[in-house]
């Protein structure tokens, strides 16, 4: 799971999303390039020779001047989308919220600082903010938590004496989707969903071998806290040889670190999805107020309704919403994802769930003139298989998005070719003269490939595609998706 920080927006990322918006303009005529019989042949070639790859396939393609369709096979059948359904959740979220919109995460006290204790509790409100780690504060996990204590101690506390309150009702459970598979709940990518999350829920366990062969293996959480059990059996292996597994308990958080790790191998970093996230967001708090010297209460409480009674808000923790938009699309990250679907449900029904996510995306397609048959929506990032569209649905949304009033930022969200802070589109279509000429979505699932986005050809035009992969034969759907995408550069 990677933390590192990225720009939004470097310099040749800015100047290639220039260009791209530059291309099509709004009132061009509504008519085929001189070259739309040759471009269709191409693109029916490389469709073509795309079913060695899959079974089926799916492919539309549309002129953005003027909203005219070059090539479609298979165009109106819906197919699963794995990840591709983030373009309809982000979208659907900047049209409901708009760019400016931040997430508000607030910390509040009531009572009265006595001698350094405060004689009361202490609460925080969740806004369904993803953003709490350390992806934008050079790894330092509990950066978003030190203002708050140290605006709580120049207040003079440094002990809180009555309650630490989790205000975490925003979302409704379940917190893992019943579509999800149950044999993934401790990888990153299925991290349970809450109103209150930090680190992605997810927990960095790092092992490291002893210090000879046979010797028992050590294991810690990074960040370290008091919350995690460990059920370590791992041993120390000659060499470099080893085979580990760090997973947990199904129902806890307890960690199981099993297996060998040899000598000479160093540190070996998991990723793990907790299983009770605002516990794990109470440790970490405790933990991040005891680095900057005011201790928190052990005992916390969950509360799903609005706080009442007196309650002064002491600090607050912002996030923009371009950058959560970034991090969804750029890092396919499933938690930011179903954050914001869920939060869209709720501010469309009341109700931070599923079925009013489902709702409020569905909606929102069904706005831009998708018709209804040809969408279904089950989550907000794809990871259930019941997540389908067709591949004229999804042109369809990115054709209304290029002309939307926040096109530029809902572009801005997605990876482009040749994006050198992406380990998956460093060396895909990187070349010119593809490199910074395609922004588009991949997904992927157990026998799904898909790839929609945007494409500026050699003419200058711009196309949006989708190409949706099912039922896959083989690892080359990369290759025959990049095929389909080369011909439409070259031939467009």
């Amino acid at each position: 799971m990677p933390r590192r920080r990225f720009p939004l927006s470097s310099s040749a990322a800015a100047a290639a999303l220039g260009l791209l918006l530059a291309a099509a303009p709004i009132d061009a005529a509504a008519t085929r390039s001189p070259g739309a019989a040759t471009l269709a042949a191409t693109l029916a070639r490389e469709v073509g020779a795309a079913s060695q790859a899959a079974r089926e396939v799916g492919v539309h393609v549309v002129d953005l001047a003027g909203g005219v369709e070059v090539y479609g096979h298979q165009a109106d059948r819906p197919r699963i989308l794995a990840s591709n359904a983030k373009l309809l959740t982000t979208a659907a979220v900047l049209a409901e919220l708009g760019p400016e919109f931040r997430f508000e995460t607030k910390l509040l006290a009531r009572g009265e600082v006595v001698d350094g204790a405060l004689r009361g509790d202490v609460a925080v409100v969740g806004s369904g903010d993803p953003n709490l780690s350390g992806r934008f504060h050079d790894g330092d996990s509990f950066a978003p938590f030190r203002p708050w204590a140290r605006e709580l101690a120049a207040r003079g506390v440094r002990r809180v004496e009555g309650e630490l309150v989790l205000v975490n009702g925003l979302f409704a459970e379940p917190r893992v989707h019943p579509d999800w598979p149950r044999d993934q709940l401790t990888a990153w990518y299925e991290a349970p969903i809450d109103a209150l999350s930090f680190n992605d829920n997810c927990v960095l366990v790092r092992v490291r071998p002893g210090a000879e062969p046979g010797s028992p293996a050590h294991a810690e959480t990074v960040p370290r806290m008091d919350y995690f059990r460990f059920r370590n059996t791992a041993r120390t292996a000659d060499g470099r040889s080893g085979r580990l597994v760090v997973t947990r308990d199904a129902t806890s958080d307890t960690l199981v670190v099993s297996g060998w790790i040899g000598e000479s191998t160093g540190q070996v970093d998991v990723w793990v999805a907790v299983h009770e996230p605002p516990a794990y967001f109470a440790a970490a708090l405790r933990a991040a107020f005891a680095e900057e010297g005011v201790e928190l209460p052990a005992r916390f409480r969950y509360e799903h309704a609005p706080l009442a009674g007196a309650w002064e808000v002491v600090a607050v923790h912002a996030s923009d919403l371009a950058a959560t938009l970034a991090v969804t699309n750029k890092r396919s990250q499933n938690l930011y994802a179903e954050s914001l679907a869920k939060l869209l449900g709720f501010r469309r029904h009341g109700t931070g769930s599923w079925e009013t996510a489902s709702r409020a995306i569905s909606s929102f397609v069904a706005e831009l003139g998708v018709p209804a048959a040809e969408v279904a929506v089950a989550d907000g990032s794809g990871l259930s298989r019941a997540n389908q569209a067709s591949p004229r649905a999804l042109t369809q949304v990115l054709a209304k998005m290029y002309f939307h009033p926040y096109g530029r930022e809902f572009l801005q969200s997605l990876p482009y070719s040749g994006e050198s802070e992406l380990v998956s589109w460093r060396r895909r279509l990187a070349t010119p003269p593809y490199r910074g000429n395609v922004f588009a979505k991949t997904g992927t699932l157990r026998g799904v490939s898909t790839l929609s986005g945007y494409a500026k050809a050699r003419s200058g035009r711009v196309y949006a595609f989708s190409i949706l992969l099912n039922r896959l034969r083989g690892s080359s759907a990369h290759q025959a998706q990049d095929r389909i995408v080369r011909a439409l550069v070259d031939q467009g």
